[in-house]
């Protein structure tokens, strides 16, 4: 649902934005909303930033479709002594 919006800016920045909005073949209203979506979704992500040890410790714990590191090495040890 589409609803009207007032707002008070500086006519030079409204008048570049009209102009950056015409050269981008889009609106002034489709720039302010996509600015406040950004906005509203910048703040929700900040929420889940990771803390520094969090983000170090990324990748040490094995997913389950990845296989163990042994296997590698038992099947290279099988072909390099085994191998006729």
């Amino acid at each position: 649902m589409n609803s009207k919006l007032t707002l008070k800016l500086d006519k030079k920045v409204i008048d570049k934005a009209k102009l950056f909005a015409k050269a981008n073949n889009t609106s002034l209203s489709f720039l302010v909303e996509t600015f406040f979506e950004r906005l509203i979704e910048k703040e929700r992500n900040e929420h889940f930033r990771l803390s520094s040890t969090v983000k170090e410790l990324a990748g040490v714990l094995k997913s389950g479709n990845e296989p163990d590191p042994d296997v590698y090495k038992e099947h290279y040890l099988l072909e390099k002594y085994l191998h006729e």
